[in-house]
């Protein structure tokens, strides 16, 4: 079996409690930190999945890994949703989110919940739609989480996915690993002092199932019309499935 990738090669702790500490850790710079390694082009992709959520008219949203809460905020502004529930298992991540959704007013429409995405704290058949933004990667046992996911989604609910992917394509594929192995790990290192940090998060990218490999995962799972859209050169992937 392939040994799992996590933050702290050296630490004793599993993936999940690293995952936890590493967040917490950088949970201050991560808005900043996101905009530079995209290029800012990872605000582009997620309006792409608030459209898609808001094409199925979701009363009911909940958004796993929600981190500092971009997506659920954009969710928040931008649906007829309701309800949103921002979950996250970093305290950080989350108190920064909390900030965010109270400066924009939206205490009332977006809960945020510390919680494990492997053990969600929802009844079945309970949200309309749920989102996971750059954070299925760092499930600590993926097909666990996608089936909590599926438990909790209503019935011909929605589920999207906005996750790293690996370019296939040359010069795509040679530039890309260029900047994941060098220059990322440096570009973290410079606004969080935790090189590792982001270390891991190329290296996890890089490992992780992506295209038709995930799609046939969501089906073991149970999902149904699943499909997969390519962004910018393939860098990441939007996943779309229902139940």
């Amino acid at each position: 079996m392939e040994k799992k990738i996590t933050p702290y090669e050296d630490s004793q702790l599993g993936k999940k409690q690293q995952v936890t500490q590493m967040f917490d850790t950088i949970s201050g710079k991560y808005d900043g930190l996101n905009r530079v390694i995209s290029f800012g082009i990872d605000v582009k992709w997620r309006g792409k999945v608030v459209a898609m959520i808001n094409g199925t008219n979701p009363e009911s949203i909940l958004d796993i890994a929600t981190g500092t809460g971009d997506l659920a905020i954009n969710m928040a502004l931008k649906t007829n949703a309701q309800k949103i529930v921002g979950l996250d298992i970093s305290a950080g991540m989350l108190e920064v989110g909390k900030q965010k959704v109270a400066e924009k007013s939206l205490t009332s429409k977006i809960e945020m919940v510390l919680g494990d995405s492997e053990a969600l704290p929802f009844d079945d058949n309970s949200f309309d739609a749920i989102t996971v933004a750059f954070g299925v990667r760092n499930f600590e046992d993926l097909e666990k989480g996608l089936s909590e996911i599926f438990r909790v989604l209503k019935k011909g609910g929605v589920f999207v996915v906005l996750e790293t992917s690996v370019p296939t394509k040359p010069p795509y594929k040679q530039g890309y690993n260029i900047y994941t192995r060098t220059l990322l790990p440096t570009i973290g290192k410079l606004f969080s002092k935790d090189r590792s940090a982001y270390a891991y998060l190329s290296k996890s990218a890089s490992v992780f199932p992506f295209g038709d490999e995930f799609n046939n995962i969501l089906r073991k799972i149970g999902f149904i019309s699943v499909e997969d859209k390519p962004q910018t050169f393939g860098v990441a992937t939007i996943y779309k499935a229902f139940k």
